[in-house]
């Protein structure tokens, strides 16, 4: 914690040195990173019904391994490697050797569909595709005409897989990097000194949320720096344990990958969602970050159970919630909580809050929450709870952190500062203007697209609406691209409105605010299927199926109370005057949904159609 704590981005105290003299490529900021600590910890990972660890020196042993391997296969400086896999440690191992062999990493979604692997492998012009499973080479071989420049598949589960001349295994792939290096010693490194802050580390296609994926090229200098804007800070440290669950195929959880090497901590890393829960237990980690579901689904959970006890359990749960928000708010504004709320928040945190500490393992310091808008209501409750929730801002062509709320500067509601030596600005029009080496070089082989959003003097356009306030602090209000306007010439910024609704209503799964050139605003509703079977259970609906369920008058009747209670904080032009549940929740595989789970609104709103229009009088 900096003495004495800065208010104001421009007082923010940082260690400048560590930009002077970070590494110049993630290739040797890993082999830095094993020079320095080759003992320690740098990942465990689920090894039968154990977890496995492996030090910085063994990760090394692997990874050198891994890109000899690859270089064997004829791999070139910058050539592209495509990754086709949830998270796992085998992930990791293929991306830090893919950049030690001085090549990119183009990551691929395992839920893609076969049409959108060929297009990124493609346009990225991958010679060599990592894949996961079975399921992946399946989608690999569907395509293989469209893919002629990759030359060899490395299945990292070979269950299932028939392996042939172009389909060989992980094993086989690190074996031929060992026999390599049994030859060549110094061929890794050789690649690795070969590489600079302007090499080509990764190509990362945006989510195409509103047309085909963009592939953004990221250097390798902005890689290292996120991990030396972090360790300048000292947000964290060698001494901080990290859950690792997200994608790592998102940009936001790549980032998470250099920073923990930058500061030598440990990951632990889990893919699985189902076990969220229960490995918190087991790794008790000091840091977690999240989109901004996860931390929704969570309350709602704590709350609905409380619900469903009743009675005595219930209302403290309610006074600890109530005291939790009062404690935070005032935090939050710079102020000194009365001595009455101090007192009723440390009886609230022996009922309660201890106890949701502990269910997430005890030793959090913080949460970091980005990709989408997190409740404010939702925020406030984590925080007084002693689990505070920093949220950041940034994209993939910002490689990810743009910005963050500091454990030592967090105003909930917004973002953060921008990250240390990142400029920021907003234009004439209220957009949010980035500008800084962890913007992207470009989009690969798209240069009308890149115009359109990078400067010449390098300021980034994010689409993005928003505001800095007088100490620094960015706030997000909308995408640029997803304000509408009703027929009365109201702005509505639809994103605000849905995650305000999500704090509110707990059975929620997806809201789409729909208005664009209407006469009023109307949305369209999913309901979350696990939530909302207790809730039918106790309202006369038991046995009845999830068809049913949303289509009762029960539960119009309670989606209405809940619109009823958005509304009482919404302006009059922004209130949702009719409302439509749909007959199943969003989902990715239906293209609903991009991977990092962001609402595709052009396809919702295209699919649903007709469901909207019935909404409104012909």
């Amino acid at each position: 914690m900096p003495d004495p704590i800065p208010s104001r981005a421009s007082d923010e105290v940082f260690d400048a040195s560590v930009f002077t003299h970070r590494a110049p490529s993630v290739g040797h900021l890993l082999r830095d990173r094993i020079a320095a600590t080759p003992d320690t910890t740098a990942y465990s990972f689920p090894s039968g019904i154990a977890w496995g660890e492996l030090t910085w020196a063994q990760l090394g042993e692997r990874v050198w391994a891994l890109a000899a391997g690859l270089v064997d296969l004829g791999i070139q400086p910058e050539d592209r490697v495509s990754l086709a896999s949830s998270t796992r440690i085998e992930w990791v191992l293929a991306d830090y050797a893919i950049m030690a062999a001085g090549a990119a990493t183009t990551t691929i979604y395992p839920t893609s569909i076969s049409d959108d692997v060929a297009f990124i492998i493609a346009n990225s012009g991958s010679r060599v595709v990592v894949a996961e499973d079975a399921e992946q080479v399946t989608k690999l071989r569907e395509v293989r005409d469209a893919i002629p420049d990759v030359m060899t598949v490395v299945a990292v589960d070979t269950e299932g897989v028939d392996l042939d001349d172009w389909v060989i295994s992980f094993e086989d792939l690190e074996e031929r990097g060992a026999a390599l290096l049994a030859s060549e010693p110094g061929v890794v490194d050789t690649r690795i000194d070969g590489t600079g802050p302007e090499s080509l580390a990764t190509i990362i296609y945006t989510s195409g949320t509103t047309g085909r994926p963009k592939g953004v090229r990221l250097l390798h200098r902005t890689w290292t720096y996120q991990g030396a804007a972090i360790r300048s800070t000292e947000m964290l440290t060698a001494d901080d344990v990290h859950y690792l669950w997200l994608p790592l195929s998102h940009v936001f959880a790549k980032v998470l990958l250099l920073i923990s090497t930058d500061v030598g901590m440990q990951t632990a890393i889990d893919g699985r969602i189902d076990k969220i829960v229960d490995n918190l237990g087991e790794v008790r980690p000091t840091f977690m970050a999240a989109a901004p579901r996860i931390f929704e689904k969570v309350y709602g959970k704590l709350s609905l159970s409380m619900q469903e006890e009743g009675g005595a359990k219930a209302k403290i749960f309610d006074f600890a919630s109530e005291t939790a928000r009062a404690y935070s708010r005032a935090m939050s504004e710079g102020r000194s909580p009365s001595v009455a709320l101090g007192l009723k928040h440390k009886v609230a945190d022996k009922l309660v809050l201890s106890k949701v500490r502990e269910r997430f393992g005890g030793r959090v310091r913080f949460f970091i929450s980005g990709s989408a808008a997190l409740n404010i209501d939702i925020a406030h409750w984590f925080n007084g709870a002693g689990l505070p929730i920093l949220e950041g801002y940034g994209l993939t062509e910002t490689s990810a952190a743009a910005t963050v709320n500091r454990p030592y500067a967090l105003r909930v509601g917004t973002v953060g500062w921008p990250n240390v030596q990142t400029e920021m600005k907003v234009a004439e029009d209220g957009e949010i203007l980035v500008r800084g080496e962890l913007v992207m070089q470009g989009y690969h082989d798209n240069p009308d697209a890149t115009a359109e959003v990078l400067t010449d003097d390098g300021w980034f356009h994010t689409g993005d609406i928003g505001e800095i306030d007088a100490d620094g602090f960015v706030k997000i209000t909308d995408r640029k691209k997803d304000l509408f306007k009703t027929s009365n010439g109201k702005y509505v910024a639809p994103s605000l409105i849905e995650s305000t609704f999500k704090g509110l209503c707990p059975y929620v799964g997806q809201l789409l605010v729909h208005g664009e050139n209407r006469q009023f605003v109307s949305a369209l509703v999913t309901l979350d299927e696990e939530a909302i079977q207790p809730w039918a259970e106790a309202n006369g609906l038991e046995g009845a199926s999830y068809t049913e369920i949303v289509s009762s008058m029960q539960a119009r009747d309670m989606v209405q109370s809940y619109v009823d209670e958005l509304n009482a904080g919404l302006n009059r032009h922004e209130q949702i005057k009719k409302f439509h549940i749909l007959g199943r929740d969003l989902t990715v595989e239906d293209g609903e949904l991009t991977p990092s789970l962001k609402l595709r609104r052009k396809v919702v709103a295209e699919k649903f159609k007709a469901d909207i229009e019935e909404l409104y009088p012909s």
